[in-house]
């Protein structure tokens, strides 16, 4: 047995999920998800401003990816949502407030599409226990945007890192 598999019902059912609910949603999470990648969070979500009868989300956060599943209300049929490894994202935001027991989360996907998400807890701790686990996977391990840029147009970059071989020449 994987990774994935030995930790996925074990962090669902720690979140209060259903364990019908989340293995309905397991092989979906498979696709997206190595199976060496545990799950840092598995929780329920929803996104704002948007009605009820869109259906129900269910989020996986690991080390490397996000991925988010739709069900909806009538039929139950599942959707993949989001599938993104966490460097692809950019100005990830989220907003703890242990008063509504809620946590918002917010990110532009690398097609450029604002995906915002609400993570509501049972109790307070836990909102702040969500804003511990999401700074430690968002600040501490994805690299910067300058780490993650390659070339850019027009910017030779430093010359003197370049090999001998590489160097333009000039033509008199």
């Amino acid at each position: 047995m994987d990774v994935f598999s030995r930790t996925f019902l074990p962090a669902a059912a720690e979140a209060g999920i259903a364990t019908q609910t989340a293995s309905r949603h397991m092989p979906v999470f498979r696709r997206c998800v190595g199976s060496g990648d545990a799950p840092i969070l598995v929780t329920r979500c929803s996104r704002p401003n948007r009605s009820a009868t869109a259906g129900e989300y269910l989020l996986l956060l690991t080390h490397r990816r996000l991925v988010v599943t739709r069900q909806t209300r009538v039929l139950h049929r599942l959707r993949l949502h989001l599938n993104t490894e966490l460097r692809e994202l950019s100005d990830v935001t989220w907003g703890p407030d242990p008063r509504l027991h809620c946590l918002e989360l917010a990110a532009t996907a690398i097609d450029g599409v604002r995906e915002r998400f609400v993570i509501r807890t049972r109790h307070p701790k836990q909102v702040w226990q969500l804003d511990e686990l999401l700074n430690h996977a968002f600040r501490t391990r994805v690299r910067t945007a300058r780490e993650r840029l390659v070339a850019t147009i027009g910017d030779p970059g430093p010359a003197l890192a370049r090999p001998a071989a590489f160097r333009p020449a000039t033509v008199r």
